[in-house]
């Protein structure tokens, strides 16, 4: 198979979700940019499905450094100080920016923007729109993306990254929408794919949250930490069927939603008396599946969460989107509870980043849910959003500060990628088939709860499933042969890391760990895993 076009840029941006439209926003100022997106615009990835909010410190009895501690402790003092010292004093500016830009944010009486309480955060910090923020973000940044002169190729999917003969990245080959391969070529590549959730069977992800940056990058060689890290959001839809894990928003239990269990009762004072509902994700989720697995959940396998004594008006206008889903699934929320059950949210682990956003490989950067360090062993809700803009904006900076490459592109490094992709067409396996055992073999064993018989049962599987020879009828179908092999590298590489971790910190709870870690005074341990090595880093938390 024979590249067919060939593209250049000063600049190459791999994601159209929030972090990477504002990498190519910032990139821009700096030389040509290629924007490359898997979906349309706008329409797939996770940033325009995100409900909840942007955490910034805008009120003066809130502070960074009190925004900095919220997100070390809700990240079990696993986070990279110097990325949570960039996040939370660069949010408040960013926010700005979205403001200045055109972005439509829920306001208070003396038109200051509005905050709403969050889990695991001392004060209101979450900037809204009404539950439908991420959109807002997302259409704010595509218009500011307009006025560039950034090229944007949409439904073009990058399936490896390529090097140069000095070994940087030096860009990537795609498959456009009909399945013909493209080169792409930059002196600065910036990884912005998000995540990649949908290894599991219950899933808030987008369709395109197939762990592909974390997949291309390992095998570039670069190096991935923590990426046993999952968070589970506590309350996913329970139905119907279809609509398993859809997203119920942090801002519904924000606005004053309280969890019941099947008995009726407030659960959340067996677990955390002080925060109730709002304390952290990885608390929240273990307390709701420890409710149903000990047999206080419904019929269906959940809990309820209630909004019911709620004015009418606040629901209708604070969760509108919410109101419109339930109502679509036959519940009106004003008066009826919502059925909730955790499901595989966010990826707290992934590339290895400096606060410049550099990776470990020359020539490629990364941005948001694609790199590790930021959110620690648990991302407090709110953070995300901020996450994307701050590390967007510096990746787009710092890649459109690089030099140009002196460096070819190693044609041999082309050519391996076109075998891989001819290969597809003498499989024997349709890659429908191996989707739906990866996801349920990651769902039922490297799930909330871990011990390490599951972890190896579930690792020797998921090997045995990517060597499976998948089979592409048509050009058409390639990109989702190339998609399930994303997808099991991906889950290779959390069941590895949590193979790596026996203790039990922020959203990783292996059932078979001798002690409890009490991380604020534990050394940090890094998983981290690349091709060329794998192992634990200790290091001290720093004062």
């Amino acid at each position: 198979m024979l590249v067919d076009e060939i593209v250049d840029a000063h600049v190459l941006v791999i994601g159209s979700g929030g972090a990477g439209v504002r990498a190519a926003v910032e990139a821009s100022r700096y030389g040509g940019v290629v924007l490359v997106s898997k979906t349309i615009a706008g329409k797939g990835g996770c940033t325009t499905m995100a409900e909840g909010g942007f955490n910034a410190v805008l009120r003066d009895r809130d502070s960074v450094e009190v925004h900095r501690e919220d997100t070390l402790k809700g990240g079990a003092y696993l986070n990279d100080p110097a990325l949570v010292d960039a996040l939370t004093r660069e949010a408040p500016e960013r926010m700005a920016d979205l403001v200045r830009w055109g972005a439509v944010f829920d306001v208070t009486e003396d038109r200051q923007v509005a905050q709403r309480p969050f889990g695991g955060q001392r004060f209101p910090r979450t900037c809204y729109a009404g539950d439908r923020t991420g959109h807002e973000m997302i259409m704010t940044l595509l218009d500011r993306l307009d006025a560039t002169d950034t090229h944007l190729y949409q439904e073009v999917s990058v399936v490896d990254l390529v090097k140069d003969e000095n070994g940087a990245v030096a860009g990537a080959v795609a498959l456009d929408r009909d399945g013909n391969p493209m080169l792409f070529r930059a002196d600065a590549t910036v990884l912005a794919t998000g995540g990649g959730t949908q290894a599991y069977d219950i899933s808030t992800n987008s369709a395109a949250g197939t762990g592909d940056g974390f997949a291309m990058a390992y095998r570039a060689g670069a190096e991935l930490i923590d990426m046993e890290m999952v968070q589970f959001h506590p309350t996913g839809a329970v139905y119907p069927y279809d609509a398993r894990g859809r997203l119920v928003t942090e801002a519904v239990r924000g606005e004053g939603g309280i969890l019941l269990n099947a008995r009726r009762e407030r659960f959340m004072e067996r677990y955390d008396p002080e925060r109730m509902e709002l304390s952290t994700r990885d608390v929240v989720a273990r307390a709701i599946a420890t409710e149903v697995l000990e047999g206080r959940g419904t019929n269906r396998g959940g809990v309820y969460l209630d909004v019911t004594h709620l004015p009418r008006e606040r629901i209708e206008t604070r969760l509108p989107v919410m109101l419109e889903q339930f109502l679509a699934f036959g519940v009106d929320i004003r008066r009826e509870p919502m059925e909730v059950a955790p499901t595989a949210h966010h990826i707290m682990g992934g590339l290895r980043i400096t606060p410049e956003c550099r990776t470990t490989i020359p020539g490629l950067f990364a941005c948001g849910e694609v790199t590790g360090g930021v959110h620690g062993a648990n991302r407090l809700g709110g953070n995300a959003l901020a996450d994307t803009q701050v590390f967007g904006k510096r990746a787009g900076e710092f890649a459109g500060k690089a030099p140009e490459r002196s460096g070819r592109i190693d044609p041999a490094r082309v050519d391996e990628v076109t075998r891989m992709l001819d290969g597809f067409f003498e499989g024997v396996i349709s890659p429908a088939e191996v989707r739906k055992d990866l996801k349920l073999t990651m769902w039922n064993q490297a799930g909330i709860f871990r011990n390490a018989p599951d972890l190896r049962t579930a690792l020797g599987h998921v090997r045995r499933l990517a060597d499976k020879r998948l089979c592409a009828a048509s050009t058409a179908n390639l990109l989702e042969c190339c998609t399930i092999r994303n997808m099991c590298t991906t889950a290779s590489l959390i069941v590895r890391c949590a193979l790596l971790r026996p203790e039990n910190r922020g959203a990783h709870v292996r059932l078979d760990a001798e002690v409890a870690t009490d991380p604020a005074t534990s050394p940090f341990s890094h998983t981290y895993v690349s091709l060329a090595h794998e192992g634990i880093e200790r290091r001290e938390v720093p004062a």
